[in-house]
């Protein structure tokens, strides 16, 4: 133990002792445990705000959507969920709460105007239902309400982004806006809800599910969204069974042929974002880590060099009785301390990277940190200073007295 706290202390008094080497030495492994680091935490970050997001619909809720694998979407197979579907649903399945299309118009974002100013905005159809299903409140004004879509009425209910793109009036309950050549009055303005996936999710325009449907007219049936809420949580097995046998039936698939549908929890549809964000974690950090590797030879190459010029203060040292462990332990720890110290200095600036990458772009909400990311960090930086101060160390220990008190 005393010996380990020599080593430890001498290597402490040869990294000050070399101020600007040192430094140097350590600005390899500062870079790459920086960019581990800065990478981990703004992906974490991310993840962390969209978990947030799905938590919010509970577990208690169910989406169905179309789906169709890649293969068969390029061979020019089609697949819908239709309103005919939600009407089976709703008739057929038991141990619902409450049940709510989501029908996009037209194209994935419309143009919307207002006294001569336009813009772009996601524009969904949907039924009251909606504000419980997938928490969608308003926060000024009212939401949708059953009379509106029963008589297809014109109301809209807007985010908070489309009274800056607009410029509507701090208060615009009451206002018009045209959308796909329609006037809407507005009713109502959401909750901020900020942004998920780099996409703003307060640039939206919600109408009456029965208005939307109008405004598609009756060329072609369209594909929507359902989302449902279960009233017991602990019969989503059972639910989700009679919805697939009720939609397998509707769409007349066959024993054997697969579901062009997917019906999904809000566990299962994290799970699936939460293992495409993992993956690409460990590809970016293996990225980065790659200069870990440049930090290491730049330790072992500066350790070597230092072994060089300590030739004859390590010859007098064995002379007065140390042993060759003892030289060993001495320039390992020397190695150790220099990746372990670069480890710390890489953790808070790539951590203070994150946070201010975090703030600049709005899809990330928060930078955030796992502890098994600085267990990494530090694993690494030691792991460094050990693999790449082994040859050093070894060649040390390896010295004869006599030489090295001759050396020059």
């Amino acid at each position: 133990m005393y010996t380990l706290i020599e080593s430890l202390n001498s290597a402490l008094q040869a990294v000050i002792a070399h101020k600007l080497r040192s430094v140097l030495t350590m600005l390899g492994i500062i870079i790459g445990v920086m960019a581990v680091i800065a990478v981990v935490s703004l992906i974490q970050g991310f993840s962390n705000s969209v978990t947030s997001e799905f938590k919010g619909l509970g577990a208690d809720s169910l989406t169905i959507q179309s789906y169709l694998p890649r293969k068969e979407r390029l061979a020019g197979k089609i697949a819908k969920v239709t309103p005919d579907d939600l009407l089976a649903i709703q008739h057929e399945v038991t141990g619902i709460s409450s049940l709510s299309p989501v029908l996009p118009v037209g194209r994935f974002f419309n143009p919307v105007r207002y006294h001569g100013r336009s813009t772009t905005s996601r524009v969904i159809g949907t039924t009251p239902a909606a504000a419980l299903n997938n928490g969608t409140y308003p926060d000024r004004g009212r939401f949708i309400v059953p009379a509106d879509d029963l008589r297809h009425r014109h109301v809209a209910v807007i985010g908070v982004t489309l009274i800056n793109k607009l410029h509507l009036p701090a208060d615009p309950l009451g206002q018009f806006l045209q959308i796909s050549g329609d006037w809407f009055k507005i009713v109502g303005v959401l909750h901020p809800r900020g942004q998920i996936f780099g996409f703003d999710q307060d640039n939206e325009v919600i109408v009456p599910y029965g208005a939307a449907l109008s405004m598609q007219g009756g060329a072609a049936v369209p594909d929507i969204a359902i989302q449902l809420k279960l009233n017991d949580p602990r019969q989503i097995d059972a639910v989700t069974a009679r919805i697939t046998q009720v939609l397998r039936r509707q769409h007349h698939l066959k024993p054997g042929q697969d579901d062009d549908f997917k019906v999904q929890t809000a566990s299962e549809l994290l799970g699936s974002f939460t293992s495409v964000l993992n993956s690409i974690t460990l590809i970016l950090g293996g990225i980065v880590a790659i200069s870990l590797l440049v930090g290491g030879i730049g330790i072992m190459n500066i350790m070597l060099v230092s072994v060089t010029e300590r030739t004859r203060e390590i010859g007098i040292i064995k002379s007065l009785g140390a042993r060759r462990r003892d030289i060993l332990l001495q320039f390992l720890i020397e190695a150790v301390t220099l990746s372990v110290i670069g480890g710390i200095i890489g953790l808070l600036v790539g951590y203070g990277i994150g946070v201010l990458a975090a703030h600049a772009i709005p899809a990330f909400r928060a930078a955030y940190v796992p502890w098994w990311a600085v267990l990494l960090a530090f694993g690494f930086s030691a792991g460094v200073g050990i693999i790449f101060g082994i040859a050093p160390a070894a060649k040390a220990a390896a010295l004869d007295p006599i030489e090295a008190l001759r050396y020059e």
